[in-house]
């Protein structure tokens, strides 16, 4: 333990905005991560176990667009968009199986894809570390704020990150595809009777839900060893952050998602050896002040 590094570290600006920086980073790629773990348990009431397997796949799938197109911009879209694509596939002739079945059995079937996605990867790109390398866009000097260095990749992470929270916002609340999600989410019986095709919602639903982890692995892919089995320790967080933000919250899954990138980042100055225990005990003492998460909506019997 070493609070005297945390007090000196928070005195000092330029110190706070490097750590504030990459608390942000981390805070901001888990939560599009656990925005889909949410969005996807929300609606459907599937806990998506592969969902780290997701963001390895948008991963892999942005450093093969990159290798074909020399652009960094090409690999995320063509990375979100290839998961999202796999995802409705996953959903239809697999998920959707187990809808009604109980947590073992949906357990098994995510597993079972995790080990097939691995294998799939190290046949298609091997068992090695992979890196897409910073891209040439980026490869420029970083900006100076209070004294701390920081990388233009760095700003446009953050930045892309908040954008996409705030689109996800306005179409889950805002638009009639949202209202549709919500009404889903509340009652799908009811959704169904009044027309709504709660085949296709769920199977879009599932496909916007992947598509947000292969985004965020897409993102991270600069930054990030690119190495089958990397989505476990994410799929990790992103439950922590469903858990500590309310299962099927997006406001508290982003809410969350920074409080535990800022434990993180600043944690490590004090507790360097004890940084995954401050997370899990932020998560105990969540679950012991509020069983249903900061935002989580209490069940009624």
């Amino acid at each position: 333990m070493d609070l005297d590094s945390l007090l000196s570290c928070m005195s000092s600006a330029s110190c706070v905005i490097a750590h504030g920086t990459n608390g942000l980073i981390v805070g901001m790629l888990l939560f599009l991560v656990a925005s889909g773990v949410s969005l996807i348990f929300g609606v459907l009431k599937v806990i998506n176990f592969a969902h780290g397997s997701l963001y390895m796949l948008g991963a892999y799938a942005a450093l093969y667009v990159y290798r074909l197109t020399g652009n960094y911009f090409y690999a995320v879209l063509g990375g979100t968009l290839a998961v999202a694509i796999f995802g409705a596939f996953l959903e239809r002739f697999f998920i959707s199986r187990v809808y009604k079945s109980d947590l073992l059995m949906q357990l098994l079937v995510c597993y079972g894809w995790i080990l097939i996605l691995d294998d799939l990867v190290r046949i298609g790109f091997g068992a090695e570390f992979q890196s897409i390398g910073m891209p040439e866009t980026f490869a420029v000097a970083p900006v100076m704020v209070a004294g701390s260095p920081i990388p233009p990749f760095y700003i446009f992470l953050i930045a892309i990150s908040f954008c996409v929270a705030l689109v996800l916002w306005l179409l889950i609340e805002k638009s009639s595809f949202g209202r549709k999600i919500r009404a889903a989410a509340a009652n799908s019986a009811m959704a169904s009777a009044l027309g709504i095709n709660t085949t296709a919602l769920y199977a879009a639903v599932f496909a916007l839900g992947a598509g947000l982890a292969g985004l965020a692995g897409a993102l991270a892919a600069p930054v990030r060893s690119i190495t089958a089995g990397m989505g476990f320790s994410v799929l990790i967080d992103s439950f922590i952050v469903t858990v500590i933000g309310g299962m099927g919250s997006m406001g508290g899954a982003l809410v969350a998602a920074l409080l535990i990138g800022l434990v993180r980042a600043f944690g490590s100055i004090a507790f360097p050896l004890f940084v995954e225990g401050l997370v899990f005990l932020l998560m105990s003492a969540v679950l012991v002040l509020r069983p249903n998460g900061l935002f989580g909506k209490r069940e009624h019997t």
